[in-house]
């Protein structure tokens, strides 16, 4: 019998489950921990958002300096345009003769044209150098306008140069041209367009902003909001002008860095700006400078030559332009997305403080050593109606 109870006591201890008491403290308990794990996965999940947001502004932002980096380098590269096919060559087609070797001037011909599109012509323009022939008889003439200057049209086949060697058509191998063959050296001065009027702080001597000759635009050079330039800037042969517009905005309605390019040869006048044109979005006004000074998107380092024609003559050299580009994140930061009822943005700013274009850094080189027919001077088209254009 006494077994018997025993065994219905502890049965009966085993039917009776938890107190009211413990079923609470271990739902307490469980609830404690399971608030404990949910606070640190949205502290994760807050966390992978920042990080998330702030690699997006890393990599738009190091895309679009890349991309600065690359064509202010390239900026001042003059090149012919590429060959269309093994059968030609671009040639000086006209016979020069120089007698006693005394220099003539001759209007001579020639058959460069762009490929991409043949029927608008050569691509020299006035004031280029060219390199004429090879061997003993190679020379650099500089090619003038026979009407008058600035009176050429373009495109033009002809032009009048200065000549002090003979030079004599011959057929090219394996091609049917019939001609001289050239190319052309150096770079363009103004590959990186010299600063406006007003634009530098303290400008060299003399300097009074670009351009001033063929129209008296001082006005139309590059500013600390838009960056101009042009040359071979893609290195395919074929030249472009390009401009890079900087518009801070605000936290509540941030800017943009707009890139915009046209053929400088047959379409001169550029076109506004469209969300087409956007490489970089979330840009804001730079933070100021030490003393306070409001720091521009661009600002420039300018070398000139000829005084107070240095911007008439082209004797005008940006070495170095310095970037400085300050964006936000698109999304606000998961961990304080407000402050002051505000959205709290993260922001970043990028500064590439010595960015040199080394082509035009090699013509102001050449301008030190006064070899000035490696200095390519700039193309009318580009002073007289694409620099004018917009701003």
């Amino acid at each position: 019998m006494r077994i018997e109870k025993e065994w219905k006591l502890i049965m009966r201890r085993q039917q009776a489950g938890f107190t009211l008491m413990e079923t609470m403290v271990s739902l307490l308990v469980l609830l404690a921990v399971s608030a404990i794990v949910m606070t640190g996965m949205m502290q994760m999940m807050k966390t992978e958002g920042t990080i998330t947001n702030r690699t997006e502004m890393h990599t738009s932002v190091r895309g679009a300096t890349e991309l600065l980096e690359q064509e202010i380098g390239q900026s001042g590269k003059i090149s012919l345009p590429p060959l269309p096919n093994a059968n030609t060559a671009w040639a000086m087609l006209t016979p020069v003769v120089v007698p006693m070797d005394l220099p003539v001037t001759a209007a001579v011909q020639f058959n460069v044209y762009d490929p991409q599109d043949p029927a608008r012509g050569p691509v020299l323009f006035e004031g280029e150098w060219v390199t004429v022939d090879t061997g003993l008889n190679k020379e650099a003439v500089q090619l003038q306008c026979p009407a008058a200057p600035g009176n050429c049209p373009n495109p033009s086949f002809t032009w009048n140069a200065t000549f002090y060697y003979s030079h004599t058509p011959a057929a090219f191998r394996g091609t049917a041209i019939v001609g001289v063959p050239i190319s052309v050296p150096g770079a363009f001065s103004t590959g990186i367009v010299p600063p406006a009027a007003g634009v530098m702080p303290t400008p060299p001597a003399g300097y009074a902003g670009y351009p001033v000759w063929p129209v008296n635009a001082p006005g139309q050079g590059s500013t600390g909001t838009v960056l101009k330039l042009y040359g071979d800037i893609n290195g395919d042969g074929h030249m472009v002008y390009v401009e890079y517009t900087c518009v801070p905005g605000t936290p509540q309605n941030p800017g943009f860095l707009y890139r915009n390019q046209v053929n400088f040869w047959n379409l001169p006048v550029v076109p506004p700006l469209d969300p087409s044109m956007i490489v970089l979005n979330g840009v804001l006004a730079n933070p100021a400078s030490p003393t306070g000074a409001a720091v521009p998107c661009f600002s420039y380092q300018l070398q000139t030559r000829e005084g107070i024609n240095a911007a008439a003559k082209d004797m005008t050299f940006v070495t170095d332009v310095a970037v400085t580009l300050t964006v936000q994140t698109q999304n606000p930061d998961p961990q304080t997305p407000l402050i002051n009822g505000q959205p709290n943005y993260q922001t970043e700013t990028k500064a590439l403080l010595n960015v040199s274009p080394r082509n035009v850094f090699n013509a102001f080189e050449f301008a030190e050593l006064d070899y000035l027919n490696r200095i390519q001077p700039t193309p009318m088209i580009i002073k007289s109606n694409t620099l004018p254009n917009y701003q």
